[in-house]
């Protein structure tokens, strides 16, 4: 019963209205958003709206990380889209639970701790090449389509009104909350723009010229493909993709919240949770998604802290999916396209900006290529994982190039190497290259006090060092090996022969 309780956080104090308003203008947000992926996609608007509302209300109960809000993303969708031009809607819903199943067991097997291998220059990355989409997805909204299905920029009075509605927003946004912060900026926006336009009668793109949305609830459903060996081998790799793009980014969302509330989310916990909703949405008729950058801060933006405004906002989405949408079809796309805009804003992370003179030029140059990835490919998994392993790169370069040796002959002509750095694949040449076997004396002793020996490469590198002093007739000893080094040398003992020189064992008083 108190791990039940605990799930909601009632120990805590929570500021209701702030959550009630913050859930209301995040489900606003939601809407336009999940319905214009949902059409890129090729699928019904529903099929957007259903998933705004099931991975919001899931996750929000059931996530590791109060305040983020999930819904149909765009970043997990857009990974599915070959597969639903190939093979139709029924294997999307099948992709979607697969995939849902494997973000679970990643968070039973607690691996989501991975995402602090992310380094700073990639989120800087991740989140300004989000951005960047985010903030063109709205420039879209001043297009128009015709009948014959031909795509053009608007023109003459209707462009004005669409930029002088925006402009409008964007300015009560960031000008409200010097007036107060009790309400959130965003809703009045929205709620200002809309009475603009319902009292003088403005002509101007609304929420109905996307899409319709009204329909019933979603309804129990077990995807109609056939269950065999071909058709996991279609599905698979798509939910593999699907779920550790929707992990990436639902972990990094989950670090980037921990870091504005200066609090502690549990990831293994978000991604159980993760997983839980998709697998919701393959069964109920949903598109599938993720952890949704632009409304986590929308909502944290608003005041919310706590789970209560993600279950405000799925409810409001349903509702409005049932009853609601005549009075949400008429809010001008203006109003939505300002706020948004300001949320593009907020997200792009000016100080990576302010601070690249500071910065070393590999992370400028890491950050700079996952935002490009990002914002050309729409692909956030290859965008990070490119640039953790160039981050990885740079960093075992730096440290091979910091490997160095002091030497010096005691009193008994043993001559001693003291090492400084650690030995791996990158630094075993400049490790190697700094012995003479030819000319030093009978006995040489290596020092690993302020070294370790890391992998594979550094045991044959010692091996092979080794063997070049016993030709000479001379005897190498190692000294000060931390004990994992001892284990890693003692397993390898059939490839690399080493001496080991006991350390002395000094005895501390017991605690009592």
């Amino acid at each position: 019963m108190k791990n039940t309780l605990s799930l909601f956080d009632f120990s805590k104090k929570i500021n209701y209205k702030n959550e009630l308003l913050a859930g209301f203008t995040v489900a606003m947000t939601m809407i336009p958003e999940s319905l214009s992926f949902a059409i890129l996609a090729g699928l019904s608007p529903l099929t957007g709206l259903y998933a705004a509302f099931m991975m919001g209300l899931v996750t929000a109960i059931f996530g590791g990380r109060p305040g983020m809000v999930s819904g149909g993303a765009g970043a997990t969708i857009v990974v599915l889209i070959a597969l639903i031009q190939s093979h139709g809607i029924e294997y999307l819903f099948a992709t979607v639970a697969l995939a849902g199943i494997l973000q679970m067991l990643v968070g039973i097997f607690k691996l989501g701790k991975f995402v602090r291998l992310i380094p700073q220059p990639v989120m800087y990355g991740f989140l300004n090449g989000l951005a960047i989409i985010i903030f063109m997805a709205q420039v879209e909204q001043f297009k128009i389509t015709d009948s014959s299905g031909a795509v053009s920029w608007l023109q003459g009075m209707s462009l004005y009104i669409m930029a002088g509605l925006t402009v409008l927003t964007i300015a009560v946004v960031y000008f409200f909350p010097k007036i107060t912060k009790a309400v959130p900026a965003s809703l009045v926006a929205i709620i200002i723009v809309f009475a603009v336009v319902l009292g003088f009668d403005i002509p101007t793109k609304t929420v109905a010229d996307i899409a319709h949305i009204s329909g019933n609830l979603p309804s129990f459903h077990i995807p109609q493909i056939p269950f065999s060996l071909e058709t996991l081998q279609i599905i698979f790799p798509y939910a593999l993709i699907m779920a550790g793009v929707g992990l990436i980014e639902s972990l990094l969302t989950l670090s980037m919240v921990d870091e504005i509330t200066n609090t502690k989310g549990n990831t293994n916990k978000e991604s159980v949770a993760q997983g839980l909703a998709n697998i919701t949405n393959g069964f109920f008729g949903g598109m599938g998604g993720c952890a949704m950058v632009a409304q986590t801060l929308v909502n944290l933006n608003a005041g919310s802290r706590a789970r209560l405004s993600g279950i405000i906002a799925s409810l409001l989405i349903l509702i409005i999916i049932l009853c609601g949408a005549p009075v949400i079809e008429k809010i001008p796309m203006a109003a939505l396209v300002g706020v948004m805009m300001m949320v593009a804003i907020s997200t792009f992370q000016w100080v990576s900006i302010r601070i690249v003179n500071k910065m070393p030029k590999s992370d400028i140059f890491v950050g700079v290529t996952v935002a490009l990835i990002t914002v050309i490919l729409h692909n956030l998994a290859l965008a990070v994982l490119i640039g953790v392993i160039i981050s990885a790169l740079v960093f075992a370069w730096d440290n091979a190039k910091r490997i160095r040796a002091r030497k010096n002959v005691d009193e008994n002509g043993v001559k001693h190497y003291e090492i400084y750095g650690p030995l791996f694949f990158g630094s075993v040449t400049a490790f190697t290259d700094k012995f003479d076997p030819m000319n030093d004396p009978e006995q040489v002793v290596i020092d690993f006090k302020e070294s370790r020996i890391v992998d594979m490469s550094a045991i044959e590198a010692l091996g092979k060092l080794s063997k070049r002093y016993k030709e000479q007739n001379k005897t190498l000893f190692l000294r000060h090996l931390s004990e994992d080094c001892r284990k890693i040398l003692k397993n390898a003992e059939a490839i690399v022969e080493v001496n080991i020189q006991e350390d002395p064992t000094y005895k501390v008083m017991p605690e009592k």
